[in-house]
């Protein structure tokens, strides 16, 4: 990391500029995302916002030409799933707000006291006292102290008026305490994957195959050129609420762009190969968790992992501005 004042992005662009950075090792928790809360059984209204599926098998990952095969994402394969239920959106900030209030849960941004946030969104007139660094391969990456998921840029923001948008600044430990507090826990990437199709084969997004169609921006991503200038073309320069954009054809919202979202699955590029593609879990062991959908932050210039065979990954301890989650059951 390298210390500066205001960004210099010169020519700088990364195909993974806008995923999320990993903390560094000073922050990293040793203990695998370790539950810290009891497990509860599923209220009524847990499961009032959920989708049920039964079982199925559908076609999971991709070969096209528009992927990252570096990043695991064939080849395409059958995946048996058992029965499961899925939350209908990502976890809001109204809801994380009751599991706060009701468990006194510190998230990991606030135990270690800062996040990254996109140097965007860090109030000019406040960047030089808030940014304490910024990530030398993507410097549009800050380190803000104090960036947490009630103040998502810093000392003095705040979500009262971004009740119904995706809780953000959350880590992956951070989310499996909610899903214990709920009676839920994280999806696997293969329920996640099966319920962002929507019921579509093989198609690039959880709509289709037009990013576009009939000119209908139909998820928040990035336009414009990045990481300088985002339009808000789709209506956001930022993370919007969670149905802001139609569902898809199960009647999820969000599986595409707005956050990344994690997964239970710890991350390879090959394990699933030769995995067994009954309810697939991913490796038994790792040092970095599955996420899927992409962000605000992604644009088919650089990153189009808002795809829904797309995939990345990151550190169970790390939290940024564009990573939230939903739960499972």
């Amino acid at each position: 990391m390298t210390d500066i004042s205001e960004p210099d992005f010169g020519a700088q662009k990364s195909e993974r500029g806008c995923c999320a950075p990993s903390s560094p090792s000073g922050r990293l928790v040793l203990a695998q995302d370790a539950i810290d809360l009891p497990r509860r059984e599923p209220s009524s209204a847990v499961r009032g916002r959920m989708v049920e599926f039964s079982a199925a098998s559908f076609l999971m990952g991709t070969d096209t030409s528009e992927g990252f095969p570096e990043d695991g994402e064939g080849p395409v394969r059958e995946v048996f799933l058992d029965p499961f239920a899925i939350d209908r959106y990502p976890v809001t900030n109204e809801l994380f707000g009751q599991f706060v209030e009701s468990t006194g849960y510190r998230t990991d941004a606030e135990r270690f006291g800062w996040s990254f946030v996109f140097w965007a969104h860090v109030p000019r007139r406040k960047f030089s006292a808030l940014v304490e660094d910024t990530v030398a391969a993507a410097p549009w990456w800050c380190k803000v102290k104090g960036a947490a998921w009630k103040a998502p840029e810093g000392p003095g923001s705040n979500v009262s008026e971004r009740q119904n948008y995706p809780v953000v600044h959350v880590s992956c430990a951070d989310a499996a305490n909610f899903a214990a507090w709920s009676g839920q826990r994280l999806p696997t990437e293969a329920e996640w994957e099966y319920a962002a199709r929507g019921g579509l084969v093989q198609k690039l997004y959880a709509w289709g195959d037009k990013m576009r169609p009939d000119g209908k921006h139909m998820c928040n991503i990035w336009q414009g050129e990045f990481p300088q200038h985002d339009t808000g073309e789709d209506g956001y320069a930022g993370t919007c609420p969670v149905d802001a954009f139609p569902p898809n054809g199960f009647g999820l919202y969000s599986m595409a762009g707005n956050t990344w979202e994690w997964c239970a699955d710890w991350f390879d590029t090959e394990f699933h190969r030769t995995a067994d593609r009954h309810n697939p879990q991913g490796p038994p062991q790792g040092s970095r968790r599955v996420m899927k959908g992409g962000s605000f932050l992604c644009h088919k210039s650089y990153c189009n992992r808002y795809r829904v065979a797309a995939r990345t990954s990151n550190t169970p301890d790390s939290s940024a501005s564009n990573i939230g989650f939903r739960c499972a059951l």
